[in-house]
Formats: structure tokens, C-alpha cells, sequence
């Protein structure tokens, strides 16, 4: 069967969550069902289906995209029992499968979106370099190797207004120029992929659904600072990025994009992948030269910047995965349309990690300048279970929390710094009214004292303390003196530490204290969590009155702390409680309740 001439395309999600939904089972069913209907799916016919990299909407996979003649059907939840119908249905008689087709928030979640970065992920198979060269790839690196002089090149990154995206904002032009600007010899380029903000994936679903596109980004930014030797410093826990990339350097290298001489200007540039350990604090540029070199991933004082003195000594350019991403399209559109794009001061798109209690979770990308509120509420449907929206965290465990009378706030690098939080690598988590503030504080301060490499006192030593007193206070033990404690050693530690990671660690304290601190004060002088979510100040009960005795709370009940006969109200034992609120979660009966401790003043 020919399917009369049409052109078909089945592109099925196989980032880790299309994955670990079984999207390898869903295409290989594609394979089957095709053949048996007698539709050729062999690359270059009538006919392809291949695997792409993270569509966003990760909590609708496994997402299969059916594309005849343009006209693009995409499913949602898809599962190997469901191909035959949508062959049989769809591909062989033309009529989209009722009813299965992703629904009208799948949409909003895209239509406000503006794809940069992201534009090729969950078009192009990620391990096909054809598919990328067909999509315009390569095209930047051809560009520049052949037609720009490296002045040129970085000239077009200053223009364009690109910034580092991967923390501060350092403009990427400027980085370039200086690393070029050393003496002749040998200087590095690397990317840095030890991405390990809670919550985040940004660099991630690039690596995943693109590589070749960073690739590419490193390769102009060799020729632009005269570099010889690359690297890729990645966390091993991440192993579908790794495989992926190692493909596409593998790839790379056989079409003569990497190695000697490459495309025959004279470039000789190679690409290594170094595995990190997992260490959040390795993403500080120099903690993770330390890292390649085979030292402990510690950071050092600086100056001399990396790009003076970096990898062995050698002047060094370290660009993040999202940051080197930008650069093909900017060489292939032009400096003028990106910075066409975004504000004043902060050009082009960003990705943000869209995760919390919000509806539509995901991987988004917009234009510099949206507000939060659009994000949030546009884009991420609003909050989860009708709550009430309290904050949003951005930036990551180096970021701050932004409350609701700042929703309207446009999202760009001096807006969030105003307000006690960073832009980052695009960590977006958002809060709604069951979560305390001073627990969210608590939260990262956990991680980043966890985190901290333990070089430097103040971020060594004061993190600890950081830590030590939100505990107490969320435990119902603090005192009056402890909010100007906070205050005073949040400042010590930011200025006193030696790299980002102790410099940013205080944010979350001090924005929840700036924005919330109310909540502090309740849980000092009343003894109480407003939002019920501190164990030490709550404890449950159940209503009597609602119970309907369904027993779903005492199976759940990892302590057996509740009892009562079947269709009769339940009772808990607080001494038996170990307050993990599985028994809250499950009754479907709002039955079970969170009471505040009264205060033992």
C-alpha cells in the first residue's frame, strides 16, 4: 500500500519520561502495525517514524505526533494497545482517532511559548545527524568557519546580546573576546552540564533532544577564541544525555565536523565528555576545572578568571548547554533578530524548568520579559487542586521565593535580582498555600549545606548555623532573636564566602523573610505553621462525623497508628503518629484533618 502518495511522519517522545512510559514498545508497535498494514517505514519513503527527544508536556507521555501532508495530530498517553487504531484509523483511513488527541491545555501550554533552543527538540531524532543538517544545523559552523573572520563571530555574539544562562548572566561576547585576546597557544572550551538544581532539567532535555546543536555551539566558539581541545563536563546521572551526546561526537567526527582540519578550513578542534560525580558545587566554573584536572571539585579564588587561567593554566571558556544551544541560530538568523527578542538588557528566550504545584508541568521556553504571572497561569494553567497561589521559587537553591503582589514582575536577569532571586539556570517552582516558607527556606539551605565543598568558614560553618536555626523554628523552638540572626548571618555568608554557591545560599532566608515573614513570627511567638505543614506543629485528626470506615487511611498507615471497624469512624493514635500525612493524601472524604498544635504559652 502506498497510502496514495502521501507523506507520513510518526515522531514518538523518547525523552527519559516518554521512556520510562514505554515509548520504545509504542514505536516499535508503529513498526508492526505499518508493516502489516503494508506502509513502507523505511527512512526516505513515503513513510518515517522515529524517535525525538522531550516534547515539554512531560506528564502527557508517551506523545506520538501523526503528520500526513502537514497536518500534525498529536496523542496523548499513548500505549502499544492503542497504535493498531490510530494506523488503521488515522494513517491508513484518514480520520484522527476521536478522543485521544491531546486537549485544548496541551495548546495553551505551546501557543505562549516562544522556541528558540527548544524549536528542534521533539522534531529531530537526537541520534540522526541527518535529521539535524536537514533541519539547518551545521549550517552556523559552515557560516562562520568559512565566512567570518573570528572577530567577526564574536562581534555578531556581542551585538546579539547573549548571556551566560547559566547562572549570573556574564555577556557571552565579552567572555570570548577576552579568552581571545590571550597569547597565542593552547586554550580550551567547555561545556558545563553538571546541572543540579532541585527541580531543574533544562540542560538535560537539550543534551537529550539535541546534541548536535551544542556541538555545534562549541565548535564556533573554538574558532572565535582560537581554541584546539573541548570538553563536555556532564553528570553521570544522567546516562541518556550521555549516550546521546557520545553519538552525536561519534557522528560528528565522520562527517569531518570535529578532529583535524575541520570542513577543510584549517580548524583542528575535538571534544571530550568528562563524567562528573554529581556534585552540585562542581558547577562553579572553577570547582569544575578542579574536576576535569582530577582534584577535588573545589572552587578558587579569583581573579585570574578562567578565561586568563583556566584548565591547566590555559585560557579557558565555559559556557552552559542552553548558552552554547543559542549560538547556531544566532549565527544562522543573525545578531539583529535575537536581540530582537526579550528586553533591554536581557536578550532572547530562556528555558525554565516549570515544575510544582502548578497543572501543566514541563519544560518551557519564552521570550525574556514575560511576566510570571503569564507563565504561571497562561502557560502553566494556574494551580493545582483550585489552591491558592503563594510564591513561586526561582533560580534554583541559590535563587529566592516571589510572592503573589509580584506575579505582574517581567521575567529577565535585573528584575529577579531586584527582588531576591536569580534568573539561574531556570529553575521555576511553584508554591501554593499548604507549603510553609520557612520550610521551603529550610529546604534548600539543606541542600546547599549539604552541597557546600566545606573550603571555605563562612559557607562551610554558616550555612550550618543557617540551618540549624530554621529547624528550630520550624520545630516550634525558636526565639524572638533568631530573625535578627538570620538576617545578620544570611548577609555574613554572602559576602564572606568564596564562590556562588555561598554567596547565593542565603536567598531563600532572606527573601522569606522579606516577603513572608509573618510566617516566622507565627511559628516563634504562637508556635504555630499557618500553612500546617511543619510536623512538629500539627497533628491529625479524624472526623468522626465524615469517616465513612472505607479503611483506605489504615492501609496506607506506614505505623499502624489508625484502628476502627469496617463502615465505622476510624480513630489515630498520636502517640503512635508519625505524622507523614499518608492518611490525609488517601481519604477521599476530606475525613481526616490537620489540627495546629495549641501553643504551650
Amino acid at each position: 500500500m502506498e497510502n496514495n502518495g502521501e507523506k507520513i511522519e510518526i515522531k514518538v517522545c523518547m525523552g527519559p519520561v516518554g521512556i520510562t512510559s514505554g515509548g520504545q514498545d509504542v514505536l516499535d508497535a508503529f513498526g508492526d502495525e505499518l508493516k502489516r498494514n503494508g506502509i513502507s517505514a523505511e527512512l526516505g519513503k513515503n513513510c518515517t517514524r522515529h524517535k525525538v527527544g522531550c516534547k515539554g508536556f512531560c506528564s502527557r507521555d508517551v506523545l506520538v505526533d501523526v503528520i500526513i501532508d502537514g497536518s500534525r495530530t498529536t496523542y496523548q498517553y499513548v500505549k502499544p494497545d492503542m497504535v493498531a487504531r490510530i494506523v488503521e484509523e488515522h494513517i491508513v483511513g484518514g480520520v484522527p482517532v476521536a478522543g485521544w488527541e491531546v486537549k485544548e491545555d496541551y495548546r495553551a501550554f505551546h501557543d505562549r511559548q516562544l522556541k528558540v533552543v527548544l524549536s528542534d527538540c521533539g522534531e529531530i531524532d537526537p541520534e540522526d545527524i541527518d535529521a539535524y543538517i536537514e533541519a539547518g544545523g551545521y549550517g552556523a559552523a559552515k557560516k562562520a568557519l568559512a565566512g567570518m573572520a573570528a572577530e567577526e563571530v564574536i562581534e555578531a555574539m556581542k551585538k546579539s546580546g547573549l548571556r551566560g544562562r547559566g547562572g549570573a548572566g556574564f555577556p557571552t561576547g565579552v567572555k570570548w573576546e577576552t579568552a581571545r585576546k590571550q597569547p597565542p597557544g593552547l586554550k580550551y572550551v567547555i561545556c558545563n552540564a553538571d546541572e543540579g538544581d532541585p527541580g531543574a532539567f533544562m540542560d538535560r532535555a537539550v543534551l537529550e533532544g539535541n546534541p548536535h546543536a551544542v556541538l555545534e555551539g562549541m565548535i564556533v566558539a573554538a574558532y572565535a577564541v582560537g581554541a584546539e581541545e573541548g570538553y563536555v563536563y556532564i553528570r553521570a546521572e544522567y546516562p541518556l544525555a550521555v549516550e546521546r551526546l557520545k553519538i552525536a561526537i561519534a557522528q560528528a567526527r565522520n562527517r569531518n565536523l570535529l578532529g583535524k582540519n575541520i570542513l577543510g578550513t584549517g580548524l583542528n578542534f575535538d571534544i571530550k565528555v568528562k563524567l562528573g560525580a554529581g556534585a552540585f558545587v562542581c558547577g562553579e566554573e572553577t570547582a569544575l576545572i578542579a574536576s576535569i584536572e582530577g582534584q577535588r571539585g573545589m572552587p578558587r579564588a579569583k581573579p585570574p578568571f578562567p578565561v586568563v587561567s583556566g584548565l591547566w593554566g590555559k585560557p579557558t571558556v565555559i559556557n552552559n548547554v542552553e548558552t552554547l544551544a543559542n549560538i547556531p541560530y544566532i549565527i544562522r538568523r543573525g545578531a539583529d533578530w535575537f536581540s530582537s527578542l526579550g528586553t533591554e538588557k536581557s536578550k532572547g528566550t530562556k528555558i525554565f524548568a516549570l515544575t510544582g504545584k502548578v497543572r501543566n508541568t514541563g519544560l518551557i521556553e519564552v521570550p525574556m520579559g514575560m511576566s510570571m504571572r503569564d507563565i504561571i497561569f497562561s502557560i502553566g494553567g494556574g494551580i493545582e487542586g483550585g489552591k491558592k497561589f503563594k510564591a513561586v521559587q526561582m533560580g534554583g537553591p541559590s535563587g529566592g521565593c516571589i510572592p503573589e503582589h509580584l506575579l505582574d514582575v517581567k521575567v529577565d536577569y535585573e528584575n529577579l535580582m531586584k527582588l531576591g532571586a536569580i534568573v539561574g539556570s531556570g529553575g521555576m517552582i511553584v508554591l501554593d498555600e499548604d507549603d510553609c516558607m520557612v520550610n521551603v527556606a529550610k529546604y534548600f539551605l539543606n541542600f546547599t549545606q549539604t552541597e557546600s565543598c566545606g573550603k571555605c568558614v563562612p559557607c562551610r560553618i554558616g550555612t550550618k548555623r543557617l540551618y540549624e536555626i530554621l529547624d528550630r523554628i520550624t520545630k516550634g523552638e525558636g526565639k524572638e532573636s533568631d530573625l535578627a540572626l538570620l538576617e545578620k548571618l544570611s548577609k555574613d555568608v554572602r559576602q564572606a564566602s568564596l564562590c556562588g554557591l555561598g554567596q547565593t545560599a542565603p536567598n531563600p532566608v532572606l527573601s522569606t523573610l522579606q516577603y513572608f515573614r509573618h510566617e516566622y513570627e507565627a511559628h516563634i511567638f504562637e508556635k504555630k505553621c499557618p500553612a500546617k505543614a511543619c510536623k512538629a506543629l500539627i497533628t491529625f485528626r479524624i472526623r468522626k462525623e465524615v469517616c465513612k470506615g472505607c479503611g483506605a487511611c489504615v492501609r496506607v498507615c506506614p505505623a499502624a497508628a489508625i484502628s476502627g471497624r469496617e463502615k465505622a469512624p476510624h480513630t489515630i493514635n498520636p502517640s503512635a503518629c508519625i505524622k507523614c500525612g499518608s492518611c490525609y493524601d488517601v481519604c477521599r472524604f476530606t475525613a481526616v484533618r490537620k489540627i495546629k498544635i495549641r501553643s504551650k504559652k
